[in-house]
């Protein structure tokens, strides 16, 4: 059900068919226009201004982005484009027009040495090449178009595309036992929940119209707190109640899966200003990783 109301101007939403750009589509209602590649390309400054000339749009939702992280550490110069140049480029169009613009970013901002949830005004410190594009991101856009709100987000996923959950639940299904990082803590995100957050910012937006103290950047992740191996546990374990066996799950440390790129050990994030401003509770991980589990089973084939 959308947050938003039937009439209005579109919603442009870049992405094409990703996580977010998908669940932003399935619960916004028909405003929502969504555009991807070829004909929306960060890779080709052009196609944003003839997007935006064409959709004409009363507020902009970035949700593509460079999100390969491994690949991003060979590719610095296309995870630049889309995570930092482009992104930035796009929130000086929506600054030229007066629309809100909405970009989402990431814990790897942080190198997750903290020991405790960050907070916003927490220094960032990216040990990675994505997470590095992703924090120059954020500086270029509030450069760009100080009015621009950024919602840091982490390990998101859903019952549609590629991600964490829908790999352990295939996975368990083949598998008897599966070795899973168990040393790395952050807040599992459903990409149905970070849609309507970001709904329901635009919805605030258009009742109240825009005051300045929305602007900035906010952390909008899952409520509380796991490590990838209590993710796949909890996948897993709602799975057995559909059928699947349950694997046995074996925690693994960090240095036992190397990668190319460094993961931050411990990327936790406080969400208590987005409630502060837009009175928006993020739901606790694990309702969400079973709602989640029950619509990869219980959707037609």
């Amino acid at each position: 059900m959308s947050t938003l109301a039937e009439t209005g101007g579109p919603i442009l939403v870049t992405g094409g068919k990703g996580q977010l750009a998908t669940s932003l589509v399935n619960l916004g209602g028909p405003r929502i226009r969504c555009v991807g590649r070829p004909d929306f390309d960060f890779d080709r400054p052009e196609t944003l201004l003839a997007t935006l000339d064409a959709i004409k749009p009363v507020a902009v939702v970035n949700a593509a982005a460079w999100t390969a992280v491994d690949l991003a550490e060979s590719e610095p110069e296309a995870a630049a484009r889309a995570n930092t140049t482009g992104p930035e480029l796009l929130a000086r169009l929506c600054a030229e027009r007066g629309i809100p613009f909405i970009h989402v970013s990431t814990d790897y901002v942080f190198n997750g040495n903290k020991g405790a949830p960050y907070v916003e005004t927490d220094p960032v410190s990216p040990q990675t090449v994505y997470g590095s594009t992703k924090a120059e991101g954020e500086q270029r856009i509030l450069a760009a178009d100080p009015q621009s709100i950024i919602l840091r987000t982490s390990w998101v996923y859903s019952a549609h595309g590629k991600n964490f959950v829908r790999t352990m639940l295939n996975a368990g299904a083949k598998n008897p036992a599966l070795k899973v990082v168990g040393d790395q803590r952050g807040n599992p995100t459903c990409s149905d929940d970070l849609a309507h957050a970001i709904l329901s910012i635009l919805a605030t937006i258009e009742k109240t119209g825009w005051k300045d103290e929305y602007a900035g950047i906010y952390h909008a992740c899952g409520t509380g707190e796991t490590t990838w191996h209590g993710l796949a546990e909890a996948a897993l374990q709602k799975a057995a109640e559909y059928g699947q066996p349950k694997p046995t799950i074996t925690a693994i440390r960090t240095e036992d899966w190397p990668t190319p790129a460094k993961r931050p050990a411990d990327s936790r994030m406080d969400n208590n200003k987005l409630k502060r401003v837009f009175g928006i509770q993020m739901p606790q991980w694990q309702e969400s990783v079973n709602k989640v589990v029950h619509k990869v089973f219980t959707a037609p084939s």
